[in-house]
């Protein structure tokens, strides 16, 4: 079996995440959406809050999981026996970022390979971070998040 682990901060998860999980569930036989510290982000959700976020999009989906790691991506990968990492693509640019980042990661652990997933052309204009923007600015977001996501970011929001 095939385990595949799709991580990334997910501050919150969106549509677009969702897009990319939905490809990699149609190519491997467990995926596991691992949410991740990023030493270098402050994230507005906290990392359990954000698991539960993903879990209660994800839970219905027989062969997906949900976990939180503050370690190395690949060291948690070995850890439960996954052989892909699966890394979300929006465009151009997040190609170069991901590219580097899998070559790093290959030289960490070379049997574990890394394999990229366009997200829906639809949605690639819209990172958590823009999300996050758009929210802040009262713009709607209901088309790049689902209810609960936008909820609990509309809920963080400063009152206006």
């Amino acid at each position: 079996m095939t385990i595949a682990i799709y991580a990334g901060t997910f501050d919150p998860i969106t549509y677009g995440h969702l897009s990319v999980i939905h490809e990699a569930v149609k190519l491997f036989a467990h995926v596991r959406v691992l949410v991740a510290v990023h030493p270098t982000k402050e994230p507005m959700f906290s990392l359990e809050e954000r698991v539960a976020l993903a879990h209660e999009l994800v839970g219905p989906m027989p062969t997906v999981t949900v976990d939180g790691t503050d370690g190395y991506v690949v060291r948690y990968a070995q850890r439960v026996g996954a052989t892909v990492l699966v890394r979300g693509l929006r465009g151009a640019a997040d190609a170069a970022y991901e590219t580097d980042l899998a070559q790093q990661n290959r030289e960490l652990a070379p049997q574990i390979m890394t394999v990229m997933l366009a997200s829906d052309p639809r949605l690639s204009g819209v990172s958590s971070s823009e999300l996050k923007r758009r929210a802040e600015a009262g713009e709607p977001i209901e088309d790049f998040a689902p209810p609960n996501v936008a909820a609990a970011l509309t809920a963080r929001m400063p009152a206006r």
